[in-house]
Parts: structure tokens; C-alpha cells; sequence
């Protein structure tokens, strides 16, 4: 049987294994670490703002799975905090384990703590990938999601060093671009200042380590709103944040927490002396990443130029999706053009044309639209999310942003696009 070999197991990497295997292929997935779900295990946040109109169009298209299992999972439904309305809350801690069940049910290999180190490449044709203990493992086709994360010296360089967040680099070896070993250009992500890379957007509290009564509003609404003291405001950090959707003023004004299971404060570090001085905080404890008191990880440091299919640049194998595939915010981005990825990187092995979604789609329009823009002179320094900042205006202004299903199932069977992920194309 046709082989797909996945390379990272985070949500864009579980989402390309399901939607190829959907699609009649042999999948593996080869994960780093320990977990799957990747960042997924601390983020926690879905179908807030646009990111409800993507996730119906995705799971009209037919990629229902795993936004299934987050909206099983959530510990709070259709909640409003600032800047962001109708808000789903999965439990981070319960989401890894039904995910793996749910991708091993489906005849996906799994394979934790298999780090690729290296590539087997002729010319544009990967023929295999290599794991740091020498081991090769063949393919058909190839999906890179190893993210734009770390390594190590990438947070020394452009963060505040290693601050020991849940990709474990110490613990299981640092990210390598798949895409990079194979020859092809990545680009980096800037901030405002022109500096490489961006922070992480937030750290986790421990939430029996606050106050009672931050506690029950956590527990009871979904969210807490702290007001800062002044002193302790400061306005530039939103600039280095990855997650551009929180970069308002009422994120710098205040301390807001996400109820995850743990207490998700949308900073991307805190010193923990001065938290502490904060009513209610007084005995603050940081769970992720251990040194959040510090720094956070840096991110966009290996984004692979790629077309409007998810293949990579100059490669006839090789798909990208999450973070690898742009300047990318969060896990619905990440499902979305993992579902994408993994479904063409099937049609290539089939020997089908591959699938373009049309821009009279949302996720259509974003993966061209953002495939362009950050091509663009001063690309590097954008964000595109459908939670916020420049895409969601986009999305606003193009009458995409609906929470409309049938409006949005419409769309999709306009396009006749209906369930088109879960169409066998492998015999």
C-alpha cells in the first residue's frame, strides 16, 4: 500500500495522518516527543471569533475528528472574554490521550520518540527520512509538520534561552526542518522591531495555586479578568507575542486567564516576583513553560515557501502544514491545513490533480491569501489567524465570518466540496 510518513504529531501533523489514511493510504506518524497534540497540550482555545466559521467549512469538507473531539473535551462552551466572542475551552489535560486512541483506531502507525534527523532526497523526490539513531523509514510521500519552534539555541538567540516549555527539546532533541534537509529555503518570521522570530503568546498557572475567588471565576465563567497595577503594565510586550489576536490593550492592562484545566494567562512571560505582589496571585505557580517567569519559546524560525496545494517549494513529495506553512496562529489553522496537506499529499500518491480549494472558501482564501502576503515585502513581520488580526478583518470584509452552519455547509456545497476529505482515493 501507498505510504505517507508524517513528521511531527501535533494537531496539523494528527490532522494530515487522518485525512490521508481517510484517503486510502498507509500513514505513519513520527513524532519527537512523548505526546501528541504538540502545543495543543497547553493551548486550549477553539472556534473563538473566525475560527468558528473554519472550523464548520473544515468539518464540512470533512475533516470532523479532531474538532469533534476538542468540542467533547471542552470544559466551557460559547464563551465571550475581550476581543473574542463565542469561545470554545477544551481541557488541555484530557485532550492527548482520546486523540491518540482515536488515530491509533483508525490503522495509523505511531511512533513517539522517533526524532528525524536527517533526509534521503534525489533531487526533488524525498525518498526517505532518517532518525537520529540511524533508522530509515521509506516513503511515498512526505507531510512536514515539525512546526517553527525552537531549537534550543533559536531560543537562546532570539528569546530569553530555554524556558523549558512542553516541547521538551533538552529532554528529546530539537525541531529539524524536514524541508530545510531537503534542500529547500525556509524563511523566518520578524516582529515589529525587524527582530527574528516571536514569543510564544502565553504561559499556564497552576489554577489551585490562585485565589479562591479567581478559582470560581475561572471555574464558573471560562475566564478572569485581573486589572494590573501600573506599575506592572507594559504595553511592549505585546509586540513580541506570536498570538497577535490578544495584542489589545486590555492584555496589557489586565492579567486574563483561560480556563484550560490549568490557568492559561495570555502573556508570554511573567516575572513571578511581581505576579505574586498581584491580590490573588500570591502563591502563583507556573506550570508551562517552567521558566514562563522568564521567557517563553520562539517560534516562526522555519516557515517552508510552498504553494497553494501544501507542497513544499521545489519538491514533487513533500507537503507542509501548520506552522511550517506560514505565519500561522493556533490549532483550527493548524487542523485546517494539516486536513489539506495530508488529503493532497494521497491525490499525489494516487496519481489524481491535486485539490486546490477555491477562494469562495474561507480556508481556500486564507492558505492563498497568506501564501502571497507573506511573500510580500515585509511579509515576514505578519500574523494570519482567523481569530484576529489581519486575516480576521479580511474575513469580516469579504462576508466569510459567519456562525451560520447551513450558510457555511452552503458554501462548501456550492464548491461541491462536501465531505471531500472522506472520500476514498486509494484502492
Amino acid at each position: 500500500m501507498a505510504k505517507v510518513v508524517v513528521v511531527g504529531g501535533g494537531w496539523a501533523g494528527c490532522a494530515a495522518a487522518i485525512s490521508a489514511a481517510k484517503a486510502g493510504a498507509d500513514v505513519v506518524i513520527l513524532e519527537k516527543t512523548d505526546l501528541l497534540v504538540g502545543l495543543g497540550n497547553v493551548g486550549g482555545i477553539m472556534r473563538n471569533n473566525g475560527r468558528y466559521t473554519a472550523c464548520e467549512e473544515a468539518m464540512s469538507l470533512g475533516a470532523k475528528e479532531l474538532f469533534t473531539l476538542t468540542d467533547d473535551n471542552a470544559t466551557h462552551k460559547n464563551i465571550n472574554f475581550p476581543g473574542h466572542k463565542h469561545a470554545t475551552i477544551y481541557n488541555v489535560l484530557k485532550i492527548e490521550p482520546p486523540v491518540r486512541k482515536l488515530i491509533k483506531d483508525m490503522g495509523i502507525e505511531v511512533r513517539i520518540m522517533s526524532r528525524v534527523a536527517d533526509v534521503d532526497c534525489e533531487g526533488k523526490v524525498l525518498k526517505a527520512v532518517i532518525l537520529e539513531d540511524g533508522e530509515r523509514i521509506e516513503g511515498d510521500s512526505f507531510i512536514d509538520t515539525t512546526g517553527s519552534s525552537g531549537p534550543m539555541g533559536n531560543c537562546s538567540k532570539y528569546g530569553n534561552g530555554c524556558a523549558m516549555c512542553i516541547l521538551r527539546c533538552p529532554s528529546f532533541g530539537g525541531r529539524v526542518s524536514i524541508t530545510g534537509r531537503c534542500g529547500v529555503e525556509d524563511m523566518i518570521g520578524e516582529r515589529a522591531s525587524g527582530d527574528f522570530g516571536a514569543f510564544s503568546g502565553s504561559m499556564k498557572l497552576l489554577k489551585e495555586s490562585l485565589s479562591y475567588d479567581i478559582q470560581k471565576d475561572l471555574n464558573e465563567n471560562g475566564f478572569a479578568v485581573i486589572p494590573l497595577p501600573y506599575e506592572l503594565r507594559n504595553e511592549e510586550k505585546l509586540d513580541l507575542k506570536v498570538c497577535q489576536q490578544y495584542a489589545l490593550h486590555e492584555f496589557a492592562e489586565n492579567i486574563i486567564l483561560i480556563d484550560t484545566g490549568h490557568a492559561k494567562l495570555m502573556s508570554p512571560f511573567f516575572n513571578l516576583e511581581k505576579l505574586r505582589s498581584v491580590p490573588g496571585f500570591e502563591n502563583a505557580c507556573i506550570v508551562d513553560p517552567y521558566s514562563g517567569g522568564k521567557g517563553n519559546s520562539i517560534r516562526y524560525m522555519a516557515v517552508s515557501p510552498r504553494d497553494n496545494y501544501m507542497r513544499a517549494e521545489n519538491m514533487e513529495n513533500l507537503f507542509v502544514a501548520g506552522e511550517k506553512s506560514g505565519f500561522y496562529v493556533g490549532h483550527t489553522e493548524a487542523i485546517c491545513t494539516g486536513s489539506f496537506a495530508g488529503h493532497n499529499a494521497a491525490r499525489y500518491l494516487a496519481n489524481m490533480d491535486y485539490l486546490k480549494l477555491p477562494d469562495s472558501l474561507l480556508i481556500g482564501d486564507f492558505i492563498s491569501y497568506s501564501n502571497e502576503e507573506m511573500h510580500k515585502i515585509g511579509g515576514a513581520k505578519k500574523r494570519f489567524t482567523f481569530a484576529g488580526s489581519i486575516y480576521f478583518e479580511r474575513m469580516k470584509e469579504l462576508n466569510f465570518y459567519t456562525t451560520d452552519k447551513e450558510k457555511i455547509q452552503k458554501r462548501v456545497k456550492d464548491a461541491n466540496l462536501i465531505d471531500i476529505y472522506n472520500k476514498k482515493i486509494i484502492s
